[in-house]
């Protein structure tokens, strides 16, 4: 289907958005999203984020128009925080809350009375909705910097549902979540009463949506239902387009092929003509002008040909045009192979900074998963292995090149190229080489030249995992935070694969649980935090912990 068919919440018309670099985010998209609850799906790059952000607000289009019927909360895929704010005015109770207080104190003041207006019982409500994605209401009396990622993600949800909007927008909600965690946004989504408007890579997600847009070459196609009939619809178009292409091919080569023949054909007429007339004995001007018809009736001959293979070409043409050609990134890793028995990682009495005690002894190619609630400490030990973070106590002795994913994308330079970020990480390997490897990150050409704050969620990931694996020495350990964050479903394929072939040893923090059976993890490990949550003086402020 093209369109949704209840009445639009969003509706655009001509909508573009280029960057300063000149690259077209978006270009010329009509869209129209029907009340109710609605997924975005599309390769990275193809503008998703982007179009969120223009239909929040955030964002203006540089053409085109967009109307939203109602009021829009949105949530980004990276919140901008302030790590020094307090959660309650992060969630917009804090005025309220404060002047409650000072009026249950003893105050009398007109303008605590109208700050407060007819919330007193806003305290009840956010702690509701705090209950509701399962944070405790104590979270209200700290700041952003004490939280993890995963807990920030749910203070911004219980943000938006504090507030109430008529529609809902949300981008890839799910990263840095946990299991519990996802469980409880499934419900909020499950329960929500107004429209919603989600772009992501969970398929449990989106299987709960009423239809799913599918943001390809510049257009938005619907499809009814949730993720499991959009992969069914979407598999029985792409195997009635192979088949059309198929036969398509078929037809090209039988009229190329008959072309070759009359073009023989025609050939085997001159000779014959040729002959005839040295036997005939007309004169030039009657040789003339049948030579003149000959030519004349060949080439309405060839030119009948010609129609023929050229309408075999475009019916090609237009049946590979409904043939999805998904980019994947293709990942060599050379010289990554750890062998059997190798100690990569020991600790040694290690206590993080939260108080956590950790035992970790890997080796060899061991696939080893970090798993834990949200604040358990999972991004603390990944950050201590790395050597960024110190320890309360104890060591953590890596013996091997090692790499780090980190869960922000923020390794690289976003005022310099992909290629310039990549080179300084390999500064030996020859420019050419450097190029056609990001050739296999996606970055071809031009691409390689984009600036790194330019790019998509999505794209920023293969820039920063290109950026990790092709340098130089290349990892036999990698330390994986959330990989699977902000990948396209054909990425995430891809990605499977390459870890699949890879030889060295790998340290996964991760709560996509289909992810770590994908990739077939060796035993996993669960990273707990003390009773009552994460340290309070901040034990992952500026870490973004899962």
């Amino acid at each position: 289907m093209s369109s949704t068919s209840s009445p639009a919440v969003v509706a655009a018309s001509g909508l573009t958005v280029t960057w300063p670099d000149g690259t077209a985010a978006l270009r010329d998209l009509d869209l129209l999203v029907g009340r109710g609850r609605s997924g975005l799906v599309g390769v990275n790059g193809a503008g998703k984020s982007t179009l969120l952000r223009v239909v929040a607000g955030e964002l203006a289009p540089s053409s085109g128009h967009v109307r939203v019927s109602g009021t829009v909360g949105y949530l980004p895929q990276d919140l901008a925080l302030d790590v020094d704010q307090p959660v309650e005015d992060f969630l917009g109770v804090g005025a309220v809350r404060r002047a409650i207080a000072a009026v249950e104190s003893g105050r009398v003041d007109e303008h605590l009375l109208d700050v407060i207006g007819d919330d007193w019982d806003v305290e009840d409500r956010a702690a509701a909705e705090l209950a509701r994605i399962g944070l405790p209401a104590g979270v209200l009396d700290r700041r952003l910097g004490q939280l993890s990622g995963g807990e920030v993600v749910q203070l911004g949800l219980a943000r938006l549902l504090i507030a109430r909007p008529d529609l809902l927008v949300l981008d890839e909600p799910t990263n840095n979540l946990d299991a519990a965690a996802r469980h409880r946004l499934h419900a909020v989504v499950e329960g929500w009463s107004r429209s919603l408007l989600v772009v992501s890579h969970d398929r449990e997600l989106l299987e709960r949506m009423d239809r799913i847009g599918d943001l390809r070459d510049g257009a938005v196609r619907w499809y009814g239902g949730g993720w499991g009939s959009y992969a069914e619809q979407v598999d029985a178009e792409q195997q009635a387009a192979r088949q059309a292409a198929t036969a398509a091919r078929s037809a090209l080569r039988r009229e190329r092929t008959d072309r070759v023949e009359a073009e023989q054909l025609l050939a085997g007429r001159r000779r014959q003509a040729g002959k005839a007339e040295l036997t005939t004995g007309l004169g030039k001007a009657a040789i003339h002008a049948k030579r003149n018809q000959a030519e004349r009736s060949a080439a309405k001959y060839r030119q009948v040909h010609d129609d023929r293979v050229e309408d075999a070409r475009r019916r090609l043409d237009e049946a590979e045009s409904r043939l999805r050609e998904d980019r994947e990134i293709r990942i060599d890793l050379p010289g990554t192979e750890v062998p059997r028995g190798r100690v990569v990682l020991e600790t040694r009495d290690l206590v993080l900074r939260n108080e956590v005690r950790v035992d970790l002894h890997v080796s060899g190619p061991d696939r080893v998963a970090l798993v834990g609630r949200n604040g358990a400490g999972k991004t603390t030990l990944l950050h201590t292995v790395a050597g960024r973070v110190a320890p309360a106590s104890g060591s953590a002795s890596v013996r091997v090149p090692l790499g780090l994913l980190p869960q922000r994308l923020d390794e690289l330079d976003p005022a310099r190229t992909v290629y310039a970020n990549v080179k300084d990480r390999a500064p030996a390997a020859d420019a050419n080489a450097v190029r056609a490897r990001l050739a296999r990150f996606l970055f071809r050409g031009a691409a390689a030249d984009r600036a790194v704050g330019t790019l998509s969620g999505g794209e920023r990931f293969r820039a920063t995992l290109a950026a990790l694996l092709l340098a130089d020495p290349a990892p036999q350990l990698l330390l994986l935070d959330e990989p699977t964050n902000n990948l396209d479903l054909a990425s995430y394929d891809a990605l499977v694969g390459a870890l699949a072939s890879y030889r060295g040893a790998l340290l996964v923090a991760s709560h996509d649980a289909r992810f770590l059976e994908d990739i077939a993890v060796d035993r996993v490990v669960e990273v707990g935090a003390p009773e009552g949550g994460p340290d309070p003086q901040g034990d992952d402020e500026g870490l973004g912990q899962t």
